[in-house]
């Protein structure tokens, strides 16, 4: 799915670096978000490859998903609290030790639960680079902030976009899925070991702490829910899309494995290029504006795309070019709430976008065994449909100028 940083998770400040020590570092952290695009969308990418395999049915393939997603909003629950307490370094060595083992016991099982507990393993691992990637920018970058931070979701996308062509051309040449992710544990312990030598001093920062008595007063009120709900079905709609785009297309619509695996390298490529473009307008239009705005076209883009003739398929995956603003909108938006806790705030938020990309492809298999998968995949169509209703309610609920 899109990052964004916490506030909550830069509590640390390091000391004074070269500038080669300062760009290696910089370096680092743009190569721990290519592994977390690659790793993440790796699995929609296998996917199809696995399940015939293994000879599991779709709602078992959706309870695998939901194990990574699973393990993915614990790690952004728990690894800012580790980061203020141990530092960012050890947060993104952890996450490179998390991915070696993950993939390494994904690779050989063949149960359901140990793959559900192997990516249960990766989703910790993938959650520990959404926070100390941020984390690791921010303090790193303090004047030039938002233009490093846009630098590391266009790696995100970049290794979101490569993993699906790489993919189809190993399994073209009888690779296994269990090879291609085998191959895969070289990152991760290219990562590891990366923050394992790493120099990065830590000075501890006092704050303000956190009051849960504050956090839930401000943090649960009837606005925010709102926005928790927009949240999480967005990240249920894109995550939805992204795991179960190839295997719709080769079983619904007749595509072969190549063409499915360009057209989800194809919803990436939509979300980076939605992604550039949408920094030059957001400020101008309006947050909650262009939110609405893009849920309105990602359901007509949609609804084309599924339910119209043959030629209009294409538009399922250019849907990803109006997703690409709605998480880091959303936390835009939030961010400007005069909220206490603002930090801890933000990870809740994206705690709720953890339990969307947990929860969207689990509901799409479990459906697809019920009613087929056509159908199955039109639950991302009601999934933008509730998107629309929150942001019809926080647009009632915004304060007039």
């Amino acid at each position: 799915m899109p990052t964004q940083p916490t506030t909550s998770t830069t509590s640390s400040r390091p000391r004074t670096l070269s500038a080669t020590h300062l760009w290696l570092l910089t370096a680092g952290g743009f190569y721990a978000f290519f592994i977390f695009g690659f790793i993440d969308n790796l699995k929609g990418a296998t996917l199809s490859a696995l399940l015939p395999d293994l000879g599991f049915s779709y709602g078992e393939g959706g309870v695998v998903l939901f194990g990574a997603y699973l393990g993915f909003m614990v790690a952004t629950l728990l690894t800012g609290i580790l980061a203020d307490m141990a530092g960012i370094k050890i947060v993104l060595l952890l996450a490179g030790l998390s991915l070696t083992l993950g993939l390494a016991a994904f690779s050989v099982g063949s149960s359901l639960w140990l793959l559900t507990a192997a990516l249960f393993v990766v989703g910790l691992g993938l959650g520990s680079i959404e926070v100390g990637g941020n984390a690791l920018i921010v303090d790193l970058h303090p004047r030039d902030r938002g233009r490093y931070l846009n630098l590391l979701a266009v790696f995100h996308g970049v290794g979101s976009f490569v993993v699906p062509l790489l993919a189809a051309l190993l399994l073209s040449y009888s690779f296994s899925w269990r090879q291609i992710y085998q191959l895969s544990i070289t990152l991760a312990v290219g990562l590891a070991l990366l923050f394992a030598i790493a120099r990065y001093p830590r000075t501890p920062t006092s704050g303000d702490g956190l009051s849960l008595r504050v956090l839930f007063a401000t943090g649960f009120t009837r606005r925010m829910t709102w926005y928790y709900l927009l949240i999480t079905v967005y990240v249920a709609a894109e995550i939805g899309v992204a795991a179960w785009i190839s295997e719709y297309l080769q079983r619904v619509k007749g595509f072969s494995n190549d063409a499915g695996s360009l057209y989800l390298s194809l919803f990436f490529a939509a979300i980076m290029l939605g992604r550039l473009a949408g920094s030059f307008v957001v400020e101008r239009i309006g947050y909650l504006t262009i939110m609405l705005i893009a849920t309105l076209a990602a359901i007509a883009s949609l609804s084309l795309g599924l339910l119209g003739p043959p030629w209009l398929t294409i538009l399922i995956p250019l849907t990803g070019f109006f997703f690409s603003i709605m998480f880091p909108t959303a936390t835009a938006a939030v961010s400007t709430l005069p909220l206490a806790n603002l930090g801890a705030i933000l990870g809740v938020l994206f705690t709720f976008g953890g339990l969307g990309g947990a929860l969207g492809p689990w509901l799409i298999g479990v459906m697809a065994d019920i009613v087929g998968l056509e159908r199955a995949f039109a639950l991302t169509i009601v999934f933008c449909l509730v998107m629309l209703v929150s942001l019809l309610m926080l647009r009632r609920a915004a304060p007039k100028r």
